[in-house]
């Protein structure tokens, strides 16, 4: 048991970050990039957002999967993908507020590009709500493949999972309960840590955006 449960975390593990990934740095390059541009490239962005968040995560992944069977690459690209609506929302929100800033004004009058503002100002000051963005979604990534997993479509047999232990071994609860208690310990600890996690890291990273702001504010005074 104890090898299975090594086994199947890793796994679950490697498909949770990998999906997280995905959906975090796609939906945050449409979230920034439309709010920076606005214009018809927002409205079709936001536009599409809101046909996504039409499908509920769960449903949306589940949707793909049982047309195409239960293969590792498409729940991670389900589970992605399903995170982009939410990821970029966020992220156009706070680019929306921070493009506002007289340091990006300045910017903008002295003529930078659009590309360098986007990468060398505007990403910068957005660690905080990327870093609260990917323990959040890093957590439901772990639940919604977890739950995949439960309900037959994750890794199949004898490969391991945690949701697919808990899903075989309920049955027999009573005369071995730690085939279903340690997996959803540990999922529980895993989703609680992360979003501490991260939360810790984005509080961090407010210090260094208002010191990223001053120092673009200096190099771009007038001398």
């Amino acid at each position: 048991m104890l090898s299975r449960v090594l086994g199947g975390g890793w796994v679950l593990l490697a498909m949770a970050f990998a999906a997280t990934t995905l959906g975090v740095a796609v939906g945050s390059a449409a979230g920034i990039y439309a709010a920076y541009v606005r214009g018809r490239i927002d409205g079709l962005v936001m536009r599409t957002v809101d046909v996504l968040l039409a499908f509920p995560q769960i449903i949306f992944a589940l949707l793909l999967v049982s047309l195409v069977g239960p293969k590792l690459w498409l729940i991670v690209l389900a589970v992605g993908i399903s995170h982009l609506p939410q990821v970029a929302r966020v992220l156009r929100s706070a680019t929306l507020d921070l493009s506002e800033r007289d340091f990006i004004k300045v910017l903008e009058l002295q003529g930078m590009r659009t590309h360098r503002i986007i990468t060398k100002e505007l990403l910068p000051n957005l660690v905080s709500p990327l870093m609260v963005e990917i323990g959040i979604r890093l957590t439901y990534s772990i639940i919604i493949i977890s739950g995949l997993s439960f309900l037959g479509f994750g890794p199949q047999p004898p490969a391991a999972n945690w949701g697919t232990m808990i899903n075989t071994n309920r049955v027999a609860i009573v005369a071995n309960p730690w085939g279903v208690v340690v997996p959803a310990l540990l999922i529980a600890l895993l989703t609680i840590g992360t979003n501490t996690f991260t939360d810790a890291v984005a509080r961090v990273t407010i210090g260094l955006e208002r010191r990223t702001e001053e120092a673009a504010l200096l190099e771009s005074a007038p001398t």
